[in-house]
Parts: structure tokens; C-alpha cells; sequence
């Protein structure tokens, strides 16, 4: 029984010890009302008698009286039987009401012990219910003052966890490359075998295969040469059996990282038809392609790391960063920026220039930056992107990508200033949805180390009403890079301006392969303006961010001698040291009236 429940109880208990003693009085009353009706009677009585005997005295004088006192003495009999008759109804009706009376005080007793006894256990239980309160209370207190203490130890183990992270991550080396294995598939077969038997046989042969987690097994067999083995070893192997979803179990540690100052780079690497787009993007429709949301086991890194960045954004301060992405195709070595808006307002892929900037950094002038707030945004306009990404069908793929796709989010983070003031950007003072919730300026609209006036802002006046403030911002980028496939001109059975699409692929990864070589030697000039590929990834290749190479290869006889390129472009790339990675600083902007 609740507390309520109980003081409910006693009023009640009250009410009923109210009616009772109502009744009582009632009771009492009628006795004193039927005694003064008896007295009264008792009165009538001896006044009658009194005539009587007056009427006696009478008779002895007067034989005439004689007969009249008979009379009169009958009558005055009647009356006395009457009142007599009346008398004895009062008393047997006072019997009977003091009988009801001491049953109804008798009831009055019991029920009274009875509420009694009802209310002092209620009130029992009340103080037992306050004491357990009261050890509640205490108890809440107690662990309110403990999730405090575990509250500062997680804080505390939180920023050590950043430190061993990167710490890990560096030990690993900054630039770490792993080698998927695809499953056979039916296009595996080598044209020209007639022999059903034959065709199976070399379909269902793996040349290319995962001893253990970080070697790779290629069997080399030639018409007319001994059999060759051959061995590689990387960070991490994937067979065929491995899900996208282990893929990027290995990838997720690195977007932690982007997210505490570095910049990340992943990229993967192959032949046509290795699995390079399957691995990045996921699964490609025919035609009018789209991130299949519905399908979320075979995702690719790109919407997986998508999803995770912004997921790590939702534990940060809200309104403490914003997100913007770019999407760059570059075809027959030229930049295409495919978020570029003809004066219709629809897609197209626009061309841009690559400069290198006083820092030695690559930079594209006007290159579109979407600011976007969330995951669906970001692959909506990736999705837009991809759909101008130039594609021909060849005789080893029928959507065999003829150009490399780069796609960077850039994270800009405002942190507070030393004086503990937050940075005073427009909007700041209004979180109130309006459309997008975007309510920063690019940080790329930033010039000459002045910020520009954001869209919010109506005058420059409200924009530069505070003086002498900092503006402090962390800015990282993540490239997701999908390379076009290498192949050789004869195995695919491509002509025309496809051949020479072809040739500007192989020249281009060429020109990488370079790169890392010279890196890798050490030289004192590293090519990277022979490409415009290599100069759009400088910063990753050979500058300070930390990079993923993801080898796709497949397991078939039949391009075991692109495999083995690959196999040995991913061993060179192991070997080039760049030192470590380096943690983005905040850029201090200094705002005056």
C-alpha cells in the first residue's frame, strides 16, 4: 500500500467516527424528548386521581352524587387504563431505543479500535516508506558522487586512449597497405577455350590465394617455364571470404584519428576488375548508380566512413564543427570538379587547374565545396558525382571506370579561445533550423588569413561587432581515392579515344609508381607534376597525412601478370619513409572591429 493510499484510510476513518456520534446524539436526544413525555403523563395521572377523590368525598353527602361519581369514576378509570396502556408503551419503547443504543456504542467502540488500529499501522508504514527513502536518497547520492569520480577517470582514460591511438597508428607506419583477394568470377574465364572442361577448370583454379592474415601466395605458371611461387607480405591480407564489413573494421581506426587533427588518405589500387569499386563504393547497378542503403552488408569504405565520421561528430559539442565535400574526377589528365553547376543549375563535370601553393601544398581555385550535415547528405552528392564518372565497357569489365575519383571531406573544427570565450561566428547566437542547419562560412572563402562574411550575417557590422576576439579552427581532410583500373591494351580489346583514355590511365599510375620511388631513394626531386594525379594526392603521397593503400587483385590465372604488378607496387610502397604523420594545429585568426 502506497502512502497515498494509506492517509486516504484514516480520512475515511474519520468521517465514519463523525456519522457515528451524529447518530448518537440523535439518540439521545429522542430519550430526553420520550422522558419528558413520560413525566408529563405521570402528571395527567395525579391530577386524575386527585378529581377522584375529590368525587369520593362527595358521594357521602349527596345520594344524587352517588350515581354522578359512578359516572364520572368510569370515566376517569378509562382515562388511567389509557394512560397506563401509554406509559407502558414509552417504557418499552426507551427500553428498546436504550438497547439500540449500547449496540450502536458498542459498534461505534469496535469500528473506532478498528480505524485505530488501521491508522497507526498506516502510519507504521508511512515511517518505514520515509526511511527507505531517506537510504534512497542516500544511495542516489553515493552514486551520483561515484559516476562523477568515473566520469573524470573515462575523461581521463579517453585522452590516453588518443595518445596510444596515434602512437599505434605511427608505430604502424604512416603509410600501411593491405591486399584484398576477390573471389573468381564468371568474366575470369580465358577466352578462346573451346573445351567446356577446360574453361571450368581454369575458373575454378585459384593462382592467387591468403596464406595467413598478412601474406599472399601467387602461383607463376608459364607455357614452357618451371613453376615459380611467389610470396608477399602486407599489414593486413583479405581472402575472398572476408566481408566489407571486416575491410573496414581495419579502416575505422584511422577516421578516430582524423578526427583528432590528421589528415587520412585511403586509396585503392589495382587492375580493372579487381574489386577496386566494389571495395570503395560497394556494389554498381547498371546504370544510374546509388549508394544501396538497403543493402548495408556489402557497403563499401566510402559510405562506411561516411557514416562513421559523422557518427564521431554526434559525440562532439553541436555546432563546434562543420563538414564539407568536395568530388574530383580526373580523366585523360585533367580535374574535373563533378560538383560544378552549369547556369541551369544541373551537374557537370567543369575543369580545373592545380596550383602549389608558397607551403609547397596542391590547391584547386575554385573548386566546389558543398557544406553538408550529415551522412545521407554526403552520398547524395556523391551519388550525383559518380553518375558523370566516364565509363566504357572492355573486354575484362563491362564497367570498367576510365578515371580516378577523388573524393575529400574537409572538417573544420572552432574550439574556444584561451580566454574561454567561443568563437563568435554568425549563427552562434541562434540554433533555429532554417532550411540546412549549415550556419558557418567555408573555410575555404578564408583569404589572406581574414574570414569571410558568412551568408547569415546581414552587415559587416554585426559580423565585426566584437573586438580583439581569436578565432581558433582545426581543418583535417579525408581523401577517398578510386583509382582506374590499369590494364593492358590488348587484353581488353579497346580502340579509338578509349585506347587513349586507356593510355592516359597507365601513364598516370605510372607516374605514381614513380613517386613513391623517389620517395622511397630518397631523391632530392620527387615528380609529382608528371601527373595530374600525383600532384592532386602530394600531400597524402608524400606529405604528412596518413595513408591506406588497399591492393585489389584477383585470384585467376588469367591476369596473373597484372596481379603481380600490383603485388609489387603495393612492396614498393611499403618501403618509402616520409617520417611521421604530422597533427593538424589551430589556425589562430585574429578579428578586429
Amino acid at each position: 500500500m502506497r502512502p497515498g493510499s494509506k492517509i486516504s484510510l484514516s480520512y475515511v476513518s474519520e468521517q465514519r467516527i463523525q456519522q457515528l456520534e451524529q447518530k448518537l446524539r440523535a439518540k439521545e436526544e429522542r430519550i430526553i424528548v420520550l422522558e419528558t413525555e413520560n413525566a408529563l403523563l405521570h402528571l395527567k395521572l395525579a391530577k386524575n386521581q386527585g378529581m377522584i377523590g375529590k368525587m369520593s368525598a362527595e358521594e357521602a353527602n349527596n345520594s344524587f352524587g352517588h350515581y354522578k361519581h359512578q359516572k364520572c369514576h368510569g370515566s376517569a378509570r378509562s382515562i388511567v387504563i389509557q394512560l397506563h396502556e401509554a406509559i407502558q408503551r414509552l417504557k418499552q419503547d426507551m427500553k428498546n431505543l436504550h438497547l439500540s443504543a449500547l449496540a450502536f456504542s458498542r459498534d461505534f467502540q469496535h469500528q473506532g479500535k478498528t480505524c485505530l488500529y488501521q491508522i497507526l499501522t498506516a502510519v507504521q508504514r508511512l515511517e518505514l516508506h520515509n526511511d527507505a527513502i531517506q537510504t534512497f536518497q542516500s544511495r542516489a547520492l553515493e552514486l551520483e558522487q561515484s559516476l562523477h569520480e568515473i566520469n573524470e577517470k573515462y575523461l581521463k582514460e579517453k585522452q590516453m586512449r588518443k595518445v596510444l591511438h596515434n602512437s599505434l597508428i605511427e608505430l604502424r607506419g604512416n603509410i600501411r597497405v593491405r591486399c584484398r583477394i576477390r573471389p573468381l568470377l564468371p568474366f575470369d574465364m580465358a577466352s578462346g577455350e573451346s573445351d567446356l572442361k577446360d574453361r571450368q577448370r581454369n575458373f575454378s583454379e585459384n593462382v592467387v590465394c591468403a596464406v595467413d592474415d598478412e601474406t599472399v601466395f601467387v602461383k607463376c605458371s608459364r607455357p614452357g617455364h618451371a613453376l615459380i611461387n611467389k610470396t608477399f607480405q602486407y599489414e593486413r591480407v583479405y581472402s575472398a571470404l572476408d566481408s566489407q564489413v571486416t575491410v573496414f573494421a581495419d579502416v575505422s581506426p584511422l577516421l578516430t584519428s582524423l578526427l583528432d587533427g590528421y589528415n587520412v588518405c585511403i586509396m585503392a589500387y589495382g587492375q580493372t576488375g579487381s574489386g577496386k569499386t566494389y571495395t570503395m563504393l560497394g556494389p554498381q547497378p547498371d546504370s544510374n548508380f546509388t549508394f544501396p542503403m538497403d543493402d548495408e552488408p556489402n557497403l563499401g569504405i566510402i559510405p562506411r566512413a561516411t557514416k562513421e565520421v559523422f557518427r564521431l561528430l554526434s559525440e562532439k559539442p553541436l555546432g563546434s564543427h562543420w563538414v564539407e565535400v568536395s568530388v574530383v574526377e580526373v580523366y585523360n589528365n585533367e580535374v574535373l570538379d563533378l560538383l560544378a553547376k552549369d547556369n541551369c543549375g544541373r551537374m557537370s563535370g567543369v575543369k580545373r587547374d592545380i596550383i602549389t601553393n608558397k607551403e609547397g601544398k596542391s590547391n584547386i581555385p575554385l573548386l566546389t565545396y558543398e557544406p553538408v550535415e550529415d551522412a545521407v547528405e554526403v552520398l547524395e552528392l556523391v551519388n550525383m558525382g559518380v553518375q558523370l564518372r566516364v565509363k566504357h565497357p572492355t573486354l575484362v569489365h563491362g564497367h570498367s571506370s576510365h578515371s580516378h575519383l577523388l573524393i575529400t571531406l574537409t572538417i573544420t573544427t572552432k574550439a574556444v579561445s584561451e580566454d574561454n570565450l567561443a568563437i563568435p561566428w554568425a549563427g552562434d547566437h541562434s540554433s533555429q533550423k532554417t532550411g540546412k542547419e549549415h550556419i558557418f562560412t567555408s573555410p575555404h572563402a578564408v583569404k589572406d588569413d581574414k574570414p569571410s562574411l558568412p551568408s547569415r550575417v546581414s552587415s559587416p557590422t554585426q559580423f565585426f561587432s566584437e573586438s580583439t576576439e581569436k578565432l581558433k579552427r582545426l581543418r583535417t581532410k579525408l581523401q577517398l581515392v578510386d583509382l582506374a583500373g590499369s590494364e593492358c591494351a590488348g587484353m581488353s580489346g579497346v580502340t579509338g579515344s578509349v585506347l587513349r583514355e586507356t593510355s592516359f590511365i597507365n601513364r598516370s599510375l605510372s607516374a605514381l609508381a614513380d613517386v613513391l620511388q623517389a620517395i622511397s631513394e630518397q631523391r632530392s626531386h620527387v615528380p609529382y607534376r608528371n601527373s595530374k594525379l600525383t600532384h592532386l594526392l602530394q600531400d597524402s603521397i608524400g606529405g604528412d597525412a596518413k595513408l591506406l593503400l588497399v591492393l585489389c587483385v584477383s585470384p585467376s590465372q588469367k591476369y596473373v601478370t597484372e596481379t603481380l604488378q600490383t603485388l609489387g607496387f603495393g612492396s614498393r610502397t611499403r618501403q618509402v619513409q616520409r617520417g611521421q604523420a604530422k597533427k593538424r594545429n589551430q589556425s589562430v585568426l585574429s578579428k578586429s572591429k
